[in-house]
């Protein structure tokens, strides 16, 4: 790194990893300690309600052990067919043989380490019957495979041409919706190939991955000091050339703890509410469940991403080819969470100033919630992805009526319950 390359990100972040990050560690630990107290106190005043006896708190112990050491691996939740294969990802085929003059989509799930049936993460709760119920009856997800032995240096332009195999399958050009890592892969995809992409919907993913109150991009220069990588190349060594997966999660946790205090110690206090014990269980089984990242790729994230914040100054290049953001001119649909501690809003809304897509061709969404309840959370699906999925819709097919498309989505998740916390 350069002398005015380290000096740029001094300038453009002066607070992380200072005063800032120590004031989110700090307030974590307050939260994770209140999360604690609260969560034992329900459990006591229930027992104690209930005459419990020493015999019949052990049996809670028990099973409460018992509920958070077992897990099962994730399943997809709706019907489909498996249409291509590689040592990276599978395309999963929703289309339930539709051939609708509409125009096709193409889902990027997230790819830090979990499974990505999280955008069909239940029959209740699912993104892509979401999609579904718009209107947009083509339709794709990827679901990234872990990596191996055989593809620990897998790079940034094998994951763009499982992309680009996939647009083809799907016959594009197609609607590229992409979640997270998902989101900005597809954004790159967009500027590389503008002419494969209908639109472009990106949900809680980092565009300027230095906007905000950006915790990741503070720790990633605490961990880094020497500005030399050498902190996560020792992970990735330590992995046998992969970050293990496992590794990822921590870190997730780490970054807001209170959330997996609130979520192990609040089970305890709900053990004899059934629906909460399965939504609990349903939720963990997803989120424990991980999966290995490829060693280059992972390198090249932090390096070019996280640490220079290559892609929104445009100095990000992918073999010969520099991407440039403003060769996406498309209709954009930008969806963060108010309380996303990962991808804070103005990460993701950063995308509307660097592509060259016109101000009235922008539709930006906010959810009151966090990171993974845009994915999967009940307000996310039911109230802010379909007016966003009904307007795609509109441009994608002859006739088609934003209302009835809104309305017809929405009515594919129920209400919601009190959420299980989650990051």
């Amino acid at each position: 790194m350069t002398p005015s390359r380290t000096a740029m990100l001094s300038a453009a972040s002066p607070a992380a990893p200072g005063a800032a990050l120590a004031e989110h560690v700090l307030s974590s630990a307050f939260e994770s300690w209140r999360a604690s107290v609260e969560s034992l106190a329900d459990y006591w005043a229930g027992a104690i309600g209930r005459g419990a006896t020493p015999a019949d708190v052990a049996r809670d112990a028990a099973r409460w052990m018992e509920l958070t050491g077992r897990r099962e691996r994730p399943r997809w939740a709706h019907e489909h067919e498996v249409v291509q294969r590689s040592e990276i990802a599978l395309l999963r085929d929703f289309s339930l043989g539709s051939t609708d003059p509409v125009v096709p989509t193409l889902v990027l799930p997230p790819q830090a380490g979990h499974d990505s049936c999280i955008v069909d993460y239940s029959e209740e709760q699912s993104q892509l019957d979401t999609i579904r119920g718009a209107g947009l009856t083509r339709l794709y997800a990827l679901d990234w495979v872990g990596a191996t032995e055989r593809t620990r240096d897998a790079a940034i332009g094998d994951y763009l041409e499982v992309v680009r195999g996939a647009v083809a399958h799907a016959g594009g050009p197609v609607n590229l919706i992409g979640d997270c890592q998902g989101g900005w892969l597809a954004t790159i995809y967009a500027a590389l190939h503008p002419e494969d992409v209908h639109t472009l919907t990106i949900a809680g993913a980092p565009i300027d991955f230095h906007a905000g109150d950006a915790v990741i991009e503070g720790y990633v220069r605490l961990l880094d000091p020497g500005d030399d990588l050498s902190f996560y190349r020792g992970l990735v060594a330590a992995g046998g050339g992969v970050l293990k997966g496992e590794l990822m999660l921590n870190g997730f946790i780490a970054i807001k703890p209170e959330n997996e205090v609130s979520k192990q110690l609040g089970l305890l206090a709900r053990l004899d509410d059934a629906d909460h014990v399965e939504r609990y269980r349903a939720f963990e089984d997803w989120f424990k469940h991980t999966q290995d990242i490829a060693g280059g790729f992972y390198l090249w994230i932090v390096e070019h991403l996280f640490r220079d914040n290559e892609l929104v100054r445009r100095e990000l290049r992918v073999g010969s080819q520099r991407v440039d953001l403003g060769r996406i001119d498309c209709p954009l649909y930008l969806l963060a969470g108010e309380a996303d501690h990962i991808t804070p809003p103005p990460q993701v809304f950063a995308l509307a100033g660097a592509a060259s897509t016109p101000a009235r061709d922008v539709m930006k969404q906010t959810t009151s919630g966090g990171h993974l309840g845009l994915f999967m959370g009940r307000e996310a699906l039911r109230e802010t992805w379909p007016p966003m999925l009904a307007d795609v819709a509109r441009r994608s097919r002859r006739g088609a009526k934003r209302a009835p498309a809104e309305r017809r989505s929405r009515r594919r998740t129920p209400k919601a319950r009190k959420p299980v916390p989650a990051p």
